[in-house]
């Protein structure tokens, strides 16, 4: 074991562990897994084995009919095959097979979530954006909120997110776009969002699945919050936006990403290397898009977000002409170590934009 092998353990643990453990991972599995990984190459495989331990759980459960039961550890098996692969590039084979299995166990959960998810597959390029469209029981024509995930990512991780909209009366569409969950094989990330939503939201309006058309918002996470502006500026059905902790300009902050996040860009651009990445990394910039952004954003970010600093949010402020800057001192990167505080502001500002009813 290398002492680059071991630190890429801590790594993951000391960046990640709040953000997992917000959106659905067992605390315990966690630390179980962070105290038998001790090699970088074994993270995947641990959290394989997890998610299988989870996925029996889940089987045993269904064939007596507990659905409940069952619902809930399919989707703990799902996230846990996502939590082994998402930076995780040691065996290209294992680290498709994971994203394979926690979209296919996560489908296994749809029909028994609260309320229920469907697969939507929004024709785009030759392939499609795949979706799970949430709506709350018994909202007549509700307001859609589309949860956009950033890097490393993926739609199936977003339902804890997904529920603070739900329970205000919004219904919520998690997409895997370019370079994300399902999508990573498809298409390297990209920077014209409005290419994604534009056919996402023409889809969406010839269905006939009772969401008001004309109340439209976007959540970015991450580099999400790269993505949304950036297809208000050009798509106007979108009424509301938040940037939750993305970037200014990705280029910018380069020189500050961790290793493991560094090879996620390598990765999810189809890039040959670092140098190639960082290149790529340019485009990713809200310079002389934010003037185009004429509805209402909101800007959450943390005061000690290590990959990327808060003043970069401060600028995205400074240059859109109707947002509102939330920044916690005491929050990580995407506040996930205070998602009790971040995520009801979210979701209450967005309900007010949209005109929803709790």
């Amino acid at each position: 074991m290398t002492v680059e092998a071991q630190s890429r353990v801590q790594l993951a643990a000391a960046h990640w562990k709040p953000r997992f453990v917000a959106n659905g991972i067992d605390v315990n599995d966690f630390e179980r897994v962070l105290a038998a990984a001790t090699d970088w190459r074994d993270w995947a495989p641990r959290w394989q084995r997890v998610g299988d331990e989870h996925l029996s759980l889940a089987e045993s459960a269904e064939r007596k009919g507990r659905l409940v039961t069952a619902t809930e550890a399919y989707q703990r098996a799902a996230w846990c095959y996502h939590l082994g692969k998402f930076l995780w590039f040691e065996d290209r084979a294992l680290h498709d097979l994971l994203r394979e299995r926690s979209v296919a166990t996560y489908a296994k959960a749809l029909a028994g979530l609260d309320p229920p998810g469907l697969r939507i597959e929004a024709p785009f390029e030759g392939a499609s954006i795949p979706g799970i469209l949430r709506i709350p029981a018994d909202a007549a024509r509700p307001p859609l909120v589309i949860l956009v995930p950033g890097l490393d990512s993926v739609k199936e991780e977003l339902y804890a997110i997904e529920n603070e909209f739900l329970r205000r009366g919004m219904a919520t569409l998690a997409v895997d776009g370019p370079g994300q969950g399902e999508n990573a094989p498809r298409f390297p990330i990209r920077a014209d969002w409005a290419s994604v939503i534009t056919p996402l939201l023409d889809h969406l309006r010839s269905r006939e699945l009772g969401l008001d058309p004309e109340r439209i918002g976007l959540v970015g996470i991450s580099m999400g919050g790269i993505y949304g502006p950036r297809a208000a500026a050009k798509e106007k059905r979108l009424r509301a936006i938040v940037a939750l902790a993305g970037p200014y300009d990705l280029a910018e902050c380069w020189a500050g990403l961790n290793a493991l996040t560094k090879g996620g860009y390598v990765f999810y651009t189809k890039s040959r290397d670092e140098a190639e990445a960082f290149e790529r990394a340019k485009a990713l910039t809200l310079r002389g898009v934010l003037g185009e952004v004429r509805c209402p954003l909101l800007v959450i970010h943390g005061g000690k977000d290590r990959l990327f600093p808060p003043e970069q949010a401060e600028r995205i402020v400074r240059e859109a002409p109707n947002a509102t800057l939330l920044l916690y001192p005491e929050g990580n990167h995407v506040c996930n170590n205070i998602p009790y505080k971040y995520r009801p502001a979210m979701a209450d500002w967005m309900s007010e934009r949209l005109g929803a009813t709790d």
